[in-house]
């Protein structure tokens, strides 16, 4: 069976990029750079929002190799020491087995109970509840495959509409992603989904999987998309998204229609939930995980 090593290499911020640099020029075959602390208390949280400025990397790392089998490690790393003017790198060595990474991948994705009657099954799986409303998705290259507690959140929202409220909807997916939201709607019951995004391989995993679920729903791509007025719109998206946004959601709204917003830590409800009363009365936010939903109802313009 064929096999690769990991050589794992505890780092300083100031020495991880160099070292990374210098074992991809050595013929690693990638090079990743972690936490040295992750998953204990002293983990260090470094990441943002896009927009954010870069905090930079950790202070203490691992910088991890993975090299063919044969590789001459002591040889790797008096190179890398000669070439980095450093000495007595401390290091660990794995060994990691050839196996089947499709199968080993599928594995940690299972059906997920939006609720009793809306579930999200990837094409690998049996559907829980054949009687159900089973959303057919997989793991793929947009965001939104209802394992997140922000899509949750607005999947059952959406299942918890009345249905002749829906059947008379036209619905607007706003940063539609995988399209499961849009998908979601139809399969609900909603009159016509619309899914919009900037990426455009959003749209195309959007139509994509719209087709796999037999639903009739229409992706544009934001360049494309001739704004409109939804009874219904939905937008999981960033919370700076959400507030730069926030004059083109409102409009994309019908008087008295409804709007759902994710993507919102429970620390930014409050400057969104100010920001989006001018156009909307808005409900008492929704909460699960640290996640918030903020919905409400448009008010005549």
């Amino acid at each position: 069976m064929l096999h690769w090593l990991l050589l794992k290499i505890q780092s300083t911020e100031p020495q991880a990029d160099a070292l990374s640099d210098v074992l991809m020029a050595h013929g690693a075959l990638s090079v990743s750079i972690e936490d040295a602390h992750a998953d204990t208390l002293a983990e260090q949280a470094i990441f943002g929002e896009p927009g954010d400025p870069p905090p930079g990397i950790w202070q203490q790392n691992v910088v991890t190799a993975m090299l063919e089998a044969d590789a001459d490690i002591q040889t790797l790393l008096a190179n890398v020491q000669a070439e980095l003017g450093l000495d007595g790198l401390k290091y660990q060595l794995e060994q990691i087995e050839e196996q089947d990474w499709v199968r080993a991948t599928q594995a940690q994705f299972d059906p997920i109970r939006v609720t009793d009657d809306l579930w999200i099954v990837p094409s690998w799986h049996q559907a829980p509840n054949a009687d159900a409303i089973n959303i057919v998705l997989d793991p793929g290259l947009a965001f939104g495959t209802g394992s997140h507690p922000t899509t949750h959140l607005c999947l059952s929202w959406l299942a918890q509409l009345p249905k002749p409220l829906l059947a008379t909807a036209n619905v607007l997916d706003y940063g539609c992603g995988s399209g499961i939201l849009a998908i979601a709607a139809k399969k609900l019951g909603a009159q016509s989904a619309t899914g919009v995004d900037i990426d455009t391989q959003a749209v195309i995993a959007s139509r994509d999987n719209a087709l796999n679920n037999q639903v009739d729903a229409i992706f544009y791509d934001s360049a494309e998309y001739l704004h409109e007025p939804f009874e219904i719109v939905v937008a999981n998206i960033l919370s700076s998204a959400l507030m730069v946004l926030a004059p083109v959601i409102a409009s994309s709204c019908k008087s008295g229609g409804k709007v759902a917003l994710s993507g919102i830590l429970d620390s930014q409800q409050e400057i969104l939930l100010a920001h989006y009363a001018t156009w909307f009365e808005m409900d008492a936010p929704i909460q699960q995980d640290g996640w918030v939903l903020l919905t409400g109802t448009r008010r005549c313009p």
